[in-house]
């Protein structure tokens, strides 16, 4: 990655402790890549960051076989690249390397008590999303259901059944909507089977599968929870107070017996991490699990396991909006827009596009004008646009690609700057879970396709083969990007 090439030659005249972090610089001006390394080496040498900026700057522009000119600018150091080694990543597929790491990623896991909604689709979409980026950089990944077919929802819904057939008095907290009435003469456990089947028909439609569907039933009947319990007892963690069953702060079983759903979640964890050695494991969940966190984090740490392992992902709540006014959604109260219904109005690429441009961590309001919208206005329709008129390029020329041997002006070296930025973005995004960064990406590089389109003839010019391959390496980048989001790649529109 170039990025790292350059980083390792900075730190090479600034010190290997200089913490050397590259940034893109807002303004063109400022160069390539920029950093504020010698900001953070001021105090330990006692001198100005303007000072050291220069000197290394100056160290640089004479010695670096990658580095065209570096320059000090208010404490930033500021890299121009030398056009040849744009050129020669350019011609570098993005690999990397097979990592060790076995990774297991639980998304969706939708108590099966009722349809899939909206809300359920935007989990869905980043945990796909992310699993492939994190295969993309080369980790083994494991896509999981956690089936939630066990303990007091189950109950629930036999009991709503039962209301909705006039056999029992109805109750506040029971499932209400059509959906239910259509299960009337089944009890609870046919009814899970019923609308886990459902669930698995809407995964598909949306393209999301799974490698494991997790059973909380055969958790329990495997007796799961009692060799954690006995796990527990062994360390002298387990206490008896009130009739129940304590671990800290978390009560694991009820004064009545019954497990809570937190020890389940444990003995979960526990099968994840000691019984199937995941490595790392990544629970996508809903914001209403929020103060969750902690106490799954510490119940980890109870079973011996670095709770650093578990790394939990907050999707925040999102609204639908039309015209806008919001439409609401409730479960329980049986008024909310399913993930089907959404996936007919919008298509499977656009509600991708637009749950994933947002990070997991922001609220969101789900644009269904806009999402509706085919023209250029809708951002996917944009970046699918620029790739059908980069396929046209193609097919259209009777030309061989050939390497780029220079630029011959900046939009072209812009558009190749952009595309050798997508290593840096995957590693970024594969770092932190970033995903929304792809699509910013993705976005971007339509945009300067588009730029490169406007105003470098390509069909026609002397130079229409070196040409053309920067066409192809934007088409190979730009398709790929996509792919990993799940977003359909059309040659034709």
């Amino acid at each position: 990655m170039l990025r790292d090439d350059l980083a390792k030659e900075i730190s090479e005249v600034l010190g290997a402790d200089a913490g050397v972090h590259l940034t893109k610089p807002e303004r063109r001006e400022n160069g390539d890549w920029s950093t504020t390394a010698p900001f953070l080496l001021a105090r330990k040498l006692s001198r100005k960051p303007d000072e050291i900026a220069a000197d290394a700057a100056s160290k640089l522009s004479v010695s670096s076989k990658i580095i065209d000119r570096a320059e000090a600018k208010g404490g930033f150091l500021n890299i121009f690249v030398k056009d040849e080694a744009l050129i020669q990543t350019l011609s570098v597929k993005t690999r990397f390397p097979a990592k060790k790491e076995r990774i297991n990623i639980e998304f969706v896991s939708a108590n099966p008590t009722g349809p899939l909604t909206m809300a359920n689709g935007r989990g869905g979409f980043y945990g796909d999303a992310l699993a492939n980026l994190l295969e993309k950089v080369g980790y083994n990944v494991t896509r999981e259901f956690y089936i939630n077919d066990a303990g007091n929802q189950v109950r629930l819904l036999g009991e709503s059944i039962e209301a909705a057939e006039g056999t029992r008095e109805a109750k506040e907290e029971y499932y209400k909507g059509e959906y239910v009435k259509k299960l009337a003469g089944k009890n609870a456990q046919e009814a899970v089977q019923t609308l886990l089947s459902e669930i698995r028909l809407s995964l598909k439609r949306a393209g999301i599968e799974f490698d494991v569907w997790f059973s909380e039933q055969e958790l329990h009947k495997k007796g799961e929870l009692d060799k954690v319990l006995r796990f527990l007892e062994s360390k002298g963690l387990i206490e008896k107070k009130d009739n129940a069953i304590w671990l800290g702060d978390a009560v694991l079983i009820k004064s009545d017996g019954e497990p809570t759903y937190f020890f389940s979640d444990l003995a979960y964890h526990y099968d994840k991490f000691l019984k199937r050695q995941f490595d790392i494991a990544i629970d996508v969940w809903g914001a209403d699990h929020h103060g969750y966190v902690d106490r799954m984090k510490r119940g980890i740490q109870a079973l011996g396991i670095n709770p650093e392992r578990l790394k939990i992902v907050i999707m925040q709540l999102v609204r639908l909006m039309q015209a806008g006014t919001e439409v609401r959604m409730s479960k329980r109260a049986g008024e909310f827009v399913t993930m089907d219904e959404l996936l007919e109005e919008v298509g499977v690429d656009v509600a991708r596009w637009f749950f994933l441009e947002r990070g997991a961590n922001t609220h969101m309001d789900f644009d269904l004008d806009l999402a509706k919208e085919k023209s250029e206005k809708n951002p996917v329709y944009y970046v699918q646009y620029a790739h059908t008129r980069i396929a046209s390029i193609l097919q259209k020329s009777t030309k061989v690609a050939s390497p780029l041997t220079g630029f011959n002006n900046t939009v072209e070296r812009e558009l190749a700057l952009k595309i050798i930025r997508y290593a840096e973005i995957l590693d970024d995004s594969a770092r932190d879970y970033g995903v929304q960064r792809l699509t910013s990406y993705a976005y971007e590089l339509a945009q300067t396709f588009s730029g490169f389109y406007r105003d470098v003839k390509v069909i026609g010019s002397d130079r229409e083969a070196e040409l053309l391959y920067l066409v192809l390496k934007t088409k190979e980048t730009l398709a790929e990007v996509l792919e990993i989001l799940g977003i359909s790649r059309p040659e034709k529109m």
